[in-house]
């Protein structure tokens, strides 16, 4: 009986390291988690609030392979964590925002923002409002790249060139705003649909301009060596789209998804 009982113990085992043989093989991917409302919401308080969250269980449904994780990191910290192998992949970036001189591939992810100037309605206040900056106080965020300021985030710049105030919130610019603390704020469109979802007593009180600050042309960076390659990950996406789950995700926050394209979509061994 004792002989049985090991080997009915040894068959059990056996069973069970089969089981998980799969998910053993997966490997896994880190997501930089950075704050960037409504993608990134608080990764810090929850992995569960943002876009990215429901991004990455798509990926991780649609294929076994791989498992992406949400790994918080900073604005400012992401692009250490990314060069020490903290994290694999950036996503909703710009090699622009201060990527240069780091070495890593990209992926266009087909999705498309922008980010606008926000004023509060006053009247007779109209679209050229926008039109001159200078002397009007800006509520931005603290770390943020703005192309009207040519992408240089640093503090004293924006402060000593654009009466700028910098916070970390975009709630509490808009706020600024709503209450005359500050003249304009930028935030991008599909952050301004949420923010008026989420408040809906402020309807009507926006006035959200038509010129627009920068397009996001949302792109995926990953480190040479990340689990993934670009062209695995630029699959993914593809059938992300081509089954309509990318849409589901995004369009509800007024975030363009692109048809498929028919030319690769990767950048590999971008340095500069």
């Amino acid at each position: 009986m004792a002989l049985l009982r090991k080997v009915l113990r040894g068959c059990a085992l056996f069973v069970a390291l089969l089981a998980a043989g799969p998910l053993a093989a997966q490997q896994v991917v880190h997501v930089g988690g950075a704050f960037f409302p409504p993608y990134v919401a608080k990764a810090q308080e929850s992995q569960h609030a943002g876009l990215l969250p429901q991004l990455l269980d798509a990926l991780n449904r649609a294929q076994s392979d791989f498992h992406f994780i949400v790994r918080p990191t900073s604005i400012s910290r992401r692009f250490r964590d990314f060069e020490q192998g903290r994290i694999d992949l950036s996503m909703f970036e710009n090699p622009a925002w201060g990527w240069q001189g780091i070495a890593h591939d990209v992926v266009d992810m087909g999705l498309e923002d922008a980010e606008v100037f926000v004023a509060r309605v006053e009247p007779g206040r109209g679209q050229g409002y926008f039109k001159r900056l200078r002397g009007k106080r800006l509520a931005l965020l603290n770390g943020y790249h703005y192309g009207f300021a040519g992408f240089n985030a640093e503090a004293q710049f924006l402060a000593k060139n654009f009466n700028a105030i910098l916070n970390h919130s975009h709630d509490s610019n808009l706020l600024m705003v709503l209450r005359g603390r500050a003249d304009i704020a930028l935030a991008t469109r599909s952050y301004i649909g949420d923010f008026l979802r989420r408040n809906r007593q402020y309807a009507g009180q926006l006035l959200v301009s038509q010129r627009v600050d920068q397009h996001y042309r949302h792109q995926v960076l990953l480190r040479p060596a990340a689990p993934i390659s670009p062209a695995q990950l630029d699959r993914l996406f593809e059938q992300l789209r081509r089954e309509g789950q990318l849409s589901a995700i995004f369009a509800p926050y007024q975030i363009v998804v692109r048809p498929g394209m028919a030319d690769s979509s990767v950048t590999a061994g971008v340095t500069d």
